[in-house]
């Protein structure tokens, strides 16, 4: 799926059922969904669960937790816009899907 696909279909109620649990974080994160979004980042151990579980604490305000997942991910703990991380994330993710 490509990065403009993956923004359509924001308009759905439901994610595309081909994505994967870190790439299902991210849309509902995008959907206003924190819990829907950080139940699908822990159902996924991978180092990319790790690093979108990291972004979903940092956007709750959690460093200290976000830090862990960071780590987790072998990421350095993400600086800017939440918007431009979660952006970065999701392509990153697409790229490998």
């Amino acid at each position: 799926m490509k990065f403009v696909d993956f923004k359509t279909s924001l308009t759905l109620e439901a994610p595309p059922a081909a994505l994967g649990h870190a790439l299902r974080a991210l849309w509902w994160d995008a959907k206003g969904d924190w819990t829907k979004a950080h139940e699908c980042a822990q159902a996924d151990e991978s180092a990319d669960g790790a690093w979108v579980h990291a972004y979903l604490h940092r956007r709750e305000g959690d460093l200290s937790n976000a830090g862990y997942w960071y780590r987790r991910a072998s990421k350095k703990a993400a600086q800017g816009e939440l918007g431009q991380e979660w952006e970065a994330i999701a392509r990153a993710l697409l790229a490998r899907a």
